[in-house]
């Protein structure tokens, strides 16, 4: 993995410094809120419905055993004790005391780690596939590019004050695994003709109140012209994205208002004339990030075969496993979701136990997806048993990856300033519900998804079932969606009819899924039976 420089640490640093000086300032009454309010979102400070929240950068997800190690610390000695895994791949702290922020900035610069451009309307952090490097079916790893692009992009003096926040993940794989066409650029490392690498761009996507998916606005940018083209792309939405309404302020809405192709036109002519200054970093800086990426020293010969006598065990593997590369290893999902859980927390037990884990199994390394799970990415097959005994105790160990008790859930009501309605209550009396009833693996692959706003923090507009929180005159309203999904067949979810209180929205879920299995053709997902019967059967049932 990426380890600083004397450049990258150097910047933290002085941030931190910054900060600190900043925050003292504010509490001793010579900066007013509003004065301070930038400043805080600058370094991931949020002031939320009952204390400050920290917004902690993992960039591409990807996180050492040392830096789990110190999110856990900071999880017992700045928090409750626990952390919150995001669908940005980064971790939030809800609890947080003003006095004590900036000592988290430097507990995190040890590490070497931050808070920067986890907020703000600047380029947020950098997505990508939580299988990468490990993946089978990826044209290489797009680690490398992903951390090129984070380079970039911090501290850009251009873009660090855009019409409104701006989300990159960068994949390498036909199969979509970071929802790359829901970003605001979306790149998918492909292959042309010739065997060439280079970089397809997707460009205008999002959820929130206007969900859209990005068109594919180029079909191959060379390798040595990817940041080029990526400031292109920025600086024709920097010129001319909407700053007199916040809601019309994404890139979404420029390129949907122009079009595809006028946008394209205008990103193809600042592209040429980019071209012109000679902007791009040189290959030899892509190169020295690669020699950060190496595989690891990866042992030939390995078994392949794994003892599935335990019931258990066997059905664990069977949900929680991926294929990997390297023949005799296997990329293994740690699930923050146990049944009556709350999505994406861990405790600082649970994170000190997945850094030893990451240490003791996978080189060293762990990776957090943006379904809010954690991915140990080289394990070998010979000791996954022992590492499933260490995680089942820990309430690590449950197998429901992709399935229904599988939520993402944004925090909601229960901590966000934004939110209309609680999600975290819905999604444990939903995975209550399922588990009771014993129906989640006669369901299989069905991805739930919560938020409780329109900010869509959750990623309802994706789910194969999704959930909005509305406020209906004062009470808690939870819209019900069908037919999302953030995969290669990226689609958004369309609203059943008429919303639900918090126990009929249970039941409506339940209900869906029980149409889907008195309709469902043999291989048939959620979505493909949805895809094939459509709407009204689900509404007849959910309506009458």
């Amino acid at each position: 993995m990426y380890r600083y420089d004397t450049y990258d640490q150097t910047m933290v640093e002085t941030r931190v410094a910054e900060f600190r000086d900043q925050t003292r300032r504010r509490l001793d009454g010579k900066l007013s809120e509003d004065q301070f309010k930038p400043l805080r979102l600058m370094n991931g400070l949020y002031l939320q419905l009952h204390a400050y929240m920290l917004r902690v950068a993992v960039p591409y997800g990807t996180l050492s055993s040392a830096q789990m190690h110190a999110l856990a610390d900071i999880a017992d000695k700045y928090d409750r004790g626990y952390g919150h895994f995001t669908t940005r791949q980064n971790i939030q702290y809800n609890w947080i005391k003003l006095e004590e922020a900036p000592d988290i900035l430097a507990d995190l610069a040890e590490v070497e780690m931050h808070a920067i451009q986890t907020s703000g309307n600047c380029i947020r952090n950098i997505s990508s596939d939580h299988y990468a490097g490990a993946a089978a079916d990826e044209v290489t790893d797009p680690r490398p590019y992903a951390e090129l692009l984070r380079q970039w992009s911090s501290f850009h003096p251009e873009f660090s004050a855009l019409p409104r926040k701006f989300k990159i993940a960068v994949i390498a794989s036909e199969i979509d695994r970071a929802a790359m066409r829901l970003h605001d650029i979306g790149i998918r490392l492909v292959k042309n003709a010739s065997g060439e690498l280079g970089a397809a761009f997707y460009v205008g996507g999002g959820m929130g109140r206007t969900p859209m998916i990005a068109p594919l606005i180029r079909e191959f940018v060379p390798l040595d012209q990817l940041i080029t083209y990526s400031e292109a792309c920025l600086r024709v939405y920097n010129r001319y994205g909407r700053r007199d309404n916040k809601f019309k302020a994404r890139i979404k809405i420029l390129v949907h208002e122009l079009g595809a192709e006028e946008y394209t036109r205008q990103v193809e002519e600042e592209f040429a004339h980019l071209l012109a200054l000679g902007i791009e970093p040189r290959f030899a800086e892509l190169e020295r990030i690669r020699t950060h990426f190496a595989d690891p020293a990866f042992i030939p010969g390995l078994p392949e075969t794994i003892d599935r006598s335990d019931p258990a065990f066997a059905r664990w593997i069977e949900r929680n496993c991926h294929l990997h590369r390297q023949p005799g290893y296997i990329a293994v999902t740690i699930s923050l979701k146990p049944v009556g859980g709350i999505p994406g927390d861990a405790s600082a037990e649970q994170m000190h136990l997945m850094a030893e884990l990451a240490r003791e199994y996978s080189f060293d390394e762990c990776r957090v997806t943006h379904a809010q799970n954690i991915v140990l990415p080289h394990v070998q097959k010979r000791r996954l048993y022992a590492l499933w005994q260490q995680l089942e105790p820990a309430g690590l160990g449950t197998a429901n990856l992709d399935q229904v008790g599988d939520i993402i859930a944004c925090p909601g009501l229960d901590y966000c300033s934004l939110a209309n309605a609680r999600s975290i209550p819905l999604a444990q009396k939903i995975s209550e519900r399922f588990d009771a009833s014993g129906k989640a693996d006669a369901l299989g692959e069905l991805k739930l998804k919560i938020s409780g706003c329109i900010n869509a923090c959750g990623h309802h507009h994706a789910g194969h079932i999704g959930i909005l929180g509305v406020d209906k005159k004062g009470l808690e309203n939870y819209q019900l969606l069908l037919g999302g999904s953030e995969g290669a067949d990226t689609s958004l979810g369309k609203i059943t009819g008429p919303g639900f209180d918090e126990d009929g929205i249970v039941n409506a879920v339940e209900i869906a899924a029980d149409v889907y299995l008195a309709q469902r053709a043999d291989g048939e997902r959620f979505l493909d039976t949805y895809r094939r019967i459509g709407m009204e059967p689900f509404k007849e049932a959910l309506y009458g």
